[in-house]
């Protein structure tokens, strides 16, 4: 049974942090490409950041610089540095994995508010 199991999230004021984490089983963790995505209240779901098996990354232009997305196939586990957040960065933050088949997490909340 594959699960990909978010944490990290809550509530920053703009301009602060939060890294989240992702803890995946039930796959072959180093032969997933991994992303994290994320949905507003009223948006569609949207590409944040990417790692590839091989570790290349990709990001949405409005992450650029303030996120970095990293994978430790030692511990099966993604993460998402996130610094300088805005008020636009508030969503549900999802892991996600493909590995043959697509998977999901359920969601963590970030809210960047003051």
């Amino acid at each position: 049974q594959v699960q990909l199991v978010e944490s990290g999230g809550g509530l920053v004021q703009p301009g602060g942090s939060l890294r989240l984490s992702c803890a995946a089983s039930g796959i072959v963790f180093s032969r997933a490409a991994m992303a994290w995505y994320r949905q507003a209240p009223g948006k569609q779901r949207e590409l944040v950041a990417a790692i590839s098996r091989g570790g290349s990354t990709v990001y949405v232009d409005s992450v650029k610089g303030r996120f970095t997305i990293s994978r430790d196939n030692a511990k099966n586990t993604l993460a998402l540095q996130m610094d300088s957040l805005k008020p636009e960065d508030t969503a549900v933050y999802y892991c996600y994995a493909n590995f043959n088949l697509d998977y999901w997490g359920q969601g963590t909340q970030v809210t960047v508010s003051s």
